[in-house]
């Protein structure tokens, strides 16, 4: 099923309309509708917003940028070099006691 005609249907059945009231709420023919929610028809973005709205729901749209997934084997031959730079760092001693700020004691 294409996503405009779920998203007609499910906010229709949501707002418990008839496909005529809906129709009527949104400014279009019931047969509009009809096709919208049958997926023979697909509506403009606009008038998706609209047909939604009538409904008494909204429409969010959210664009998000992908980051391309890494290259395991280049992720590796990274990883592998960072340890080695590690390697050449000097190392710190350990800690003996660990040390907390006083905190006031309450009443």
């Amino acid at each position: 099923m294409e996503i405009a005609a779920l998203v007609v249907r499910t906010a229709r059945e949501h707002a418990r309309l008839s496909k005529r009231e809906l129709a009527r709420r949104a400014g279009t023919s019931p047969a509009a509708i009809v096709a919208y929610e049958a997926g023979t028809r697909d509506p403009t973005v606009g008038t998706l917003v609209r047909i939604v709205t009538a409904a008494g729901a909204r429409v969010e749209f959210d664009v998000e940028r992908t980051r391309p997934r890494p290259d395991p084997t280049l992720a590796g031959e990274r990883l592998a070099q960072v340890l080695e730079l590690a390697e050449h760092l000097p190392r710190r001693p350990a800690a003996r006691h660990l040390s907390y700020p006083p905190f006031p004691r309450s009443a």
